[in-house]
């Protein structure tokens, strides 16, 4: 089994973030919910205050296989302006690690280079961030190991696709099943 961190900034998604958060621990797959600021209560992009598990310098990085960015705005602008998270994004990306992102996130890892040649998809207005991408407006891509999603409606697909790689697939559809989920 994978481990993950999901990574919080002031005006995050909440159900893109969390989610991914319980889809993944109902399969039994450990996520950090990380706060990137010295705090852990962080405020949703709908006033909702969400208490992470850990702030960013008490992640180890070391330990995951896996980083996750949920959308939401101005969450999406909160973490690309988050310097170390980037640091570790390029490293993760580097090393053939995975790095997953939802919504208007996969425009991220588009500025940084990393689509390149690659499947993507993303919230429909930020398609044009997705560069070098073949954008698909499909719910989930997976492309090696870089994993992005639409938005709010496709957050349990992508849940899924994240916890089918941190886990088993067949795992990931008996939490489907279990959840009343049909793809």
């Amino acid at each position: 089994m994978g481990k993950a961190a999901i990574f919080l900034a002031e005006g995050f998604e909440e159900i893109e973030a969390l989610t991914v958060v319980d889809i993944c621990r109902r399969c039994g797959i450990d996520i950090d919910v990380v706060s990137i600021a010295e705090e852990v209560q962080v405020v949703s992009s709908h006033s909702v205050t969400v208490t992470a598990d850990k702030t960013f310098s008490q992640a180890e990085f070391d330990t995951y296989d896996m980083l996750i960015l949920p959308g939401g705005m101005p969450g999406t602008k909160n973490l690309e302006a988050h310097e170390p998270l980037m640091k570790q994004i390029d490293a993760f990306y580097a090393r053939g690690r995975y790095i997953a992102a939802i919504c208007a996130a996969p425009s991220i890892f588009g500025h940084r280079g990393i689509l390149k040649g690659r499947n993507a998809c993303s919230y429909p207005s930020f398609e044009s961030h997705l560069e070098g991408a073949s954008v698909t407006e499909g719910p989930v891509e997976i492309s090696d190991h870089v994993i992005t999603s639409r938005g709010m409606g496709t957050a349990i697909d992508f849940g899924l696709a994240v916890a089918g790689v941190l886990g088993t697939p067949e795992k990931a559809e008996e939490i489907a099943k279990a959840i009343v989920y049909k793809q």
